[in-house]
Formats: structure tokens, C-alpha cells, sequence
């Protein structure tokens, strides 16, 4: 081959290399062209769903595209869940991620897909945390008055959940094994407060919003929040790891896509998202629901994931809890 043909060929060559790539930036520029789904696994006005609408509303704006809210409710948000994960990857179904989802990885044996494995993280969006309530009739004001009255009446106090492997079931047995003390766990499927008022049960691992009411009016006592910091809600109430060295249980939010969507469409969703949770009002609205923004990165995302997996399946099978 003569030279210039041969440098002819070589630039040809190296042009046609560059096309797959070159078409996958474009593609992400041009994402996206039509309305976005985002699957939530949990039926309307739960929290997930209000944050969802939340996020849709004002990631539509940016996006110049609808973002449709799809709830698909059902066991334990496992249904919405395989919907997402099994879609195409192409950045048009989107999962909005919870706590559950890092809890359920473990406590199900049987899901048809890996949580972990099946997912791209793409943006985190906020953490919620819970406080520990008391019926009035315990007589403990504080996280080590409730264990050293725990250790002395094993098995006598109620700790109400909103259902088995729930993170008020979870958050409360991982209390159970750090503080060494023995609680009888009831799950309900209703409201657990009418029971918890009454004081036929004596303890919950209560998400914030749903609990300050109460603790406002002195029907039921808080004697510690479950997040690492103390929280805006509740700014006279300390953290349970102020007691128990190392213990946090927070729930989170965050956005998903379905493994291999294109890293131009992940970074340019986790872009507008992480502009969206900046915005005050989105802030304040979150504060509504006891969620604090936590932005990250996508592959920071994905760590947190991970550990809060590992985390949760270690009191799992500790407890050997088992699905309802």
C-alpha cells in the first residue's frame, strides 16, 4: 500500500471507530425525545409516590418532556420494582428507589432479578429518618433508662412495626441487637397508633412526620431520632447513637434506571436531578415529608446502595426474619 493511500485508509479507519461512539453522545444530547416513565412500587400518596411527583414534576420542566408518574403497588414494592429493571435500557423507565429496595434484596430469596446487580444508579435524592416513641406508661425518659428497663423486663415491651421487614421492623431490631436487650415484635397492617395511644403496644420506630404530632401534644414521648445528626423536627431530641455508639437507621430516596442505560443519559438525568433537589422549594417540600437532600455522585449512589444492603441483610439473618 502506498503512503498516502495508506494514511487515506488509517484516517477512514479511525473515523468509522469513533461512529459508535459519536452516536451514543448524540443520542444522549438528543435524549430525551419522549415522555419518561418513572415506576413507583407503592400505591398513590405514600411517601414514595409524593416524592416521586415531587421530582416528575419539576425534572419535566427541565427535561422539555413528561415525566409520568406509574405506580405499580404490590409485594413490598417488588412488582414495580422487576417492571423497571426488565425495561429497555434506554433511559425511559425509571425506578424511584427506596430504603425497602436495599432491605428487600435480603429478606426475599426468591425475587426473579438482583436489586444491586440489575440497576445503574443514577442519582440519590434525600434520607429520612425515624424517632423512637413511648407509650407514657414506660417509665424511660431516655435511650439508656428504656435499655436498662428493657434488660430488666425481658420480653415485656411491645415494639410495634408497620409490618414485617418494614424499616420500623428492621430499625427496631437493629436497636434490639446493639443495645443487647429483648423486645416482642408486633406488626400491623394498619395504623399502628390507635394500639400505641391506647398503650396495648409500648414502642415504634416511628418515620418523623407521622409521629410529631403526638410528641407535640405529650401523647406518646420521643426519646431519640434514629439518623446520624439530630433533626430540624425535633431539635431537643437526641440521636439513639448518642446511647448506642454506631447505631443509624435512615431511609432514603433515589433514582435508578435499569442496568446498561447509556452513561450519557445517566449523567445527564443525574444532571437535572441533582438541580432539581438544589432548588429551595423542592428542599422544603422534601422537609415536609422528613426527607433531607442528599445529592452524590451516580457511582456514590451505587456504594451507598451497596453497603446499605449489606447492612440491612447482616440483621436480617441475624433475626432470621422471614417475609409475611
Amino acid at each position: 500500500m502506498k503512503l498516502p493511500h495508506r494514511r487515506q485508509f488509517l484516517h477512514l479507519a479511525t473515523g468509522a471507530a469513533t461512529l459508535p461512539a459519536l452516536s451514543r453522545v448524540a443520542r444522549a444530547q438528543a435524549y430525551p425525545t419522549r415522555p419518561v416513565r418513572m415506576i413507583v412500587g407503592f400505591p398513590a400518596g405514600n411517601a414514595p409516590d409524593i416524592v416521586a411527583r415531587i421530582i416528575s414534576q419539576a425534572l419535566s420542566e427541565r427535561l422539555r418532556q413528561q415525566v409520568i408518574v406509574d405506580n405499580r403497588p404490590g409485594a413490598g414494592s417488588n412488582i414495580g420494582t422487576e417492571v423497571a429493571v426488565k425495561s429497555p435500557p434506554d433511559g425511559y423507565t425509571l425506578l424511584m428507589a427506596v430504603g425497602t429496595n436495599a432491605i428487600n434484596a435480603t429478606l426475599y430469596d426468591s425475587l426473579n432479578f438482583n436489586f444491586e446487580r440489575d440497576i445503574a444508579p443514577v442519582a440519590s435524592i434525600a434520607l429520612t429518618a425515624s424517632v423512637m416513641i413511648v407509650h407514657p406508661s414506660i417509665p424511660a425518659r431516655t435511650v439508656p433508662e428504656f435499655v436498662a428497663y428493657a434488660k430488666a423486663n425481658p420480653d415485656k415491651i411491645s415494639m410495634a412495626s408497620s409490618g414485617i421487614g418494614s424499616l420500623t421492623h428492621i430499625s427496631g431490631e437493629l436497636f434490639k441487637m446493639m443495645a443487647g436487650i429483648s423486645m416482642l415484635h408486633v406488626p400491623y397492617r394498619t395504623s399502628v397508633f390507635p394500639d400505641l395511644l391506647s398503650g396495648q403496644v409500648h414502642v415504634l420506630f416511628s418515620p418523623i412526620p407521622a409521629a410529631v404530632g403526638y410528641i407535640k401534644a405529650g401523647s406518646l414521648r420521643a426519646l431519640a431520632v434514629t439518623s446520624a445528626k439530630r433533626q430540624d423536627a425535633l431539635p431537643d431530641v437526641p440521636t439513639v447513637g448518642d446511647f448506642v455508639i454506631g447505631y443509624e437507621a435512615n431511609g432514603w430516596y433515589g433514582i435508578v434506571a435499569p442496568r446498561n442505560t447509556p452513561a450519557g443519559i445517566v449523567g445527564r438525568l443525574h444532571s437535572e436531578i441533582n438541580a432539581v433537589i438544589a432548588d429551595p422549594k423542592v428542599k422544603d417540600r422534601l422537609a415536609e415529608l422528613g426527607a433531607t437532600v442528599f445529592a452524590s455522585s451516580s457511582a456514590d449512589f451505587g456504594k451507598f446502595i451497596a453497603e446499605d444492603i449489606d447492612k440491612w441483610s447482616k440483621v436480617i439473618r441475624a433475626a432470621n426474619i422471614k417475609p409475611e
